[in-house]
């Protein structure tokens, strides 16, 4: 099976910076896109960023020039810099991964278990 590891997460007041990493380990035929969400009390699970294979990436618009997503292939691993923190910023955040597990299965999603941050006032 594949499995998630989210780390980074904690309590940071604003201004301040996180970064977020999440490893993927286990077995697979390819990984495509990877991207982060983040998930606060009440409210449902939007989409923070994505990156794909070749390196695009998308952000959503209310962190686009504080926030950088970045991927390193070899590690299996998917990274969210999170710089000029707000307390609006205060969610659980995921990271996702698409990936096919062999040649002959479609693409599937996996999700991470969840870090929490915390953006203090």
């Amino acid at each position: 099976q594949v499995h998630l590891v989210e780390s980074g997460g904690g309590l940071v007041q604003a201004g301040e910076s996180l970064r977020l990493s999440c490893a993927a380990s286990g077995s697979w035929f390819r990984i495509n896109a990877m991207g982060w969400y983040r998930q606060a009390p009440g409210k449902q699970r939007e989409l923070v960023a994505t990156i794909s294979s070749g390196g695009s990436t998308n952000y959503d618009g209310s962190v686009k020039d504080r926030f950088t997503i970045s991927r390193d292939n070899g590690k299996n691993t998917v990274y969210l810099q999170m710089n000029s923190l707000k307390p609006e910023d205060t969610a659980v955040y995921y990271c996702k991964v698409g990936l096919r597990p062999s040649i002959r299965v479609t693409e599937y999603d996996y999700w991470g278990q969840g870090t929490q941050v915390t953006v203090s006032s």
